[in-house]
């Protein structure tokens, strides 16, 4: 069996490890056009804000590791083409800038994503940069050094660790959002305020409900953002307003959403025989809504690679979908969401209720104690938990994955309610967050809920 795997960052990666393992006879290739595989862009800020000293830590895999397993990885080959018909790639080595043509038995796309580059005036400007890969960290660090004003365009996961990491380096950060919050698709807004409020305490400048509109620039670097409602001195632009698919190698030959992000099934097949597909480039089932959505979050991508080397030949384990479940620390605030927010919910058409919970997550006795707040979304009719938030000081982000699990089984609240959890102090309360937000969905009395 001939495999052909395009892109090697987290799904690639990952289905080429397994692929390897269960599939000893079989001759894999790995064609890459970057000089590197597997390199975690979520600890990108870190890097950037000195927690984690050399970016080099962020790889977990490399070409020489593959080819202990057999690969073979062709680094710095770009893939040109793909004739699914003929089963044939076309691939351009670009250090010899040599064309070839490669065969295959089963070929597996996981090209992953690229950020969105919008076209609007002085986007051409030096100083305005990407936040994806290895490449782009080490220029966003050599340049911040040089830089006292640094504007971060997109308030999202990445683009507000950002944020937070050029604050700690004492820079003047403005972040510049179309969106009315911060988060916006991750946390509803009793959320973003705290978040927000923490944000301006450390003179951190929010330029939401605003586009950006062009750059200025003066002797070819970028020294000031236009947007919809203001102007804003810049040294540093970094641009995170979100990601595209790569899949333009498979336009018209499989079936794709509007966005360009390749539909696979329940065992990671493509519409098109003997074509797999996984991570960034795909669609996802979303669990709190049973329809694809376009989520690129490294957990999926991991799991959906996997699952592909266990389906290449047949179909064997079912893929159980995604909640799009993340989690994120800002400064002291510790921060976890999972499927749909209650705006999120609304937007999809979903009539929900919701319960919100604001206590210590420990009892009063104890020494210390911090505020929690848990936020459940589920369905009126039934009770189906499509959606939760947990915010605290306090690391309860674990609660999340909890919840995540209970949407991914179509639990209610009424279930939620008596889920049996452990008690001990340092922990827990006796009647455990998650319980109390289950109790509350028809009890509203309780004095440290609020439901609506």
């Amino acid at each position: 069996m001939k495999v052909i795997v395009i892109g090697c960052t987290h799904a690639g990666t990952a289905a080429v490890t397994q692929m390897a393992k269960l599939y000893p006879e079989a001759q894999i290739t790995v064609y890459e056009r970057n000089d590197n595989i597997s390199f975690l862009s979520c600890g990108i800020a870190l890097h950037i804000g000195g927690v984690v000293e050399h970016a080099e830590s962020l790889f977990y895999s490399s070409p020489d590791q593959l080819a202990e397993l057999g690969v073979h990885t062709r680094m710095l080959h770009d893939v040109m083409s793909v004739d699914t018909k003929t089963k044939t790639v076309v691939v351009r080595d670009i250090i010899k800038d040599q064309i070839m043509t490669d065969t295959y038995d089963k070929l597996v796309v996981t090209t992953g994503s690229w950020p969105i580059i919008p076209k609007m005036e002085g986007m051409d400007l030096d100083n305005i940069l990407l936040c994806k890969n290895y490449a782009h960290a080490q220029t966003i660090i050599e340049r911040a050094k040089k830089a006292e004003r640094i504007v971060v365009v997109g308030a999202g996961y990445i683009g507000i660790e950002l944020v937070e990491a050029f604050e700690e380096l004492g820079k003047q950060v403005t972040v510049i959002d179309n969106t009315p919050r911060v988060l916006y698709k991750y946390l509803d807004g009793e959320y973003t305020d705290l978040v927000e409020e923490t944000m301006k305490q450390r003179h951190i400048h929010l330029a939401l409900n605003q586009s950006v509109t062009a750059f200025t620039g003066d002797k070819g670097k970028v020294n000031r953002v236009i947007t919809t409602a203001g102007e804003y001195d810049a040294d540093l632009v970094i641009m995170c307003i979100g990601f595209r698919p790569n899949t333009e190698l498979l336009a018209g030959q499989v079936e794709r959403l509007g966005n360009g992000a390749i539909i696979v099934d329940e065992y990671m097949r493509t519409s098109c025989p003997d074509v797999y597909a996984a991570g960034d480039s795909c669609a996802i089932h979303y669990n709190p809504t049973g329809q694809h959505a376009y989520i690129p979050l490294a957990t999926n991508a991991v799991r959906m690679g996997t699952l592909v080397a266990r389906n290449l030949v047949k179909p064997t384990v079912r893929y159980l979908g995604t909640q799009g479940t993340s989690g994120i620390k800002i400064f002291d605030l510790n921060i976890a969401s999972t499927g749909l927010t209650e705006q999120a919910a609304l937007d999809a058409g979903l009539i929900v209720k919701t319960v919100t919970i604001n206590d210590n997550f420990r009892p009063e006795f104890m020494p210390t104690y911090e505020k929690a707040l848990l936020k459940v979304v589920y369905e009126e009719d039934g009770g189906r938990i499509v959606g939760a938030q947990v915010l605290s000081k306090a690391d309860l982000t674990q609660s999340i994955n909890t919840l995540s699990v209970c949407i991914q089984n179509r639990m209610t609240m009424d279930e939620l309610a008596f889920v049996d959890f452990f008690f001990q102090p340092h922990y827990n309360k006796p009647w455990n967050l998650l319980n109390q937000a289950g109790l509350q969905a028809y009890t509203p009395q309780h004095n440290n809920v609020v439901a609506t």
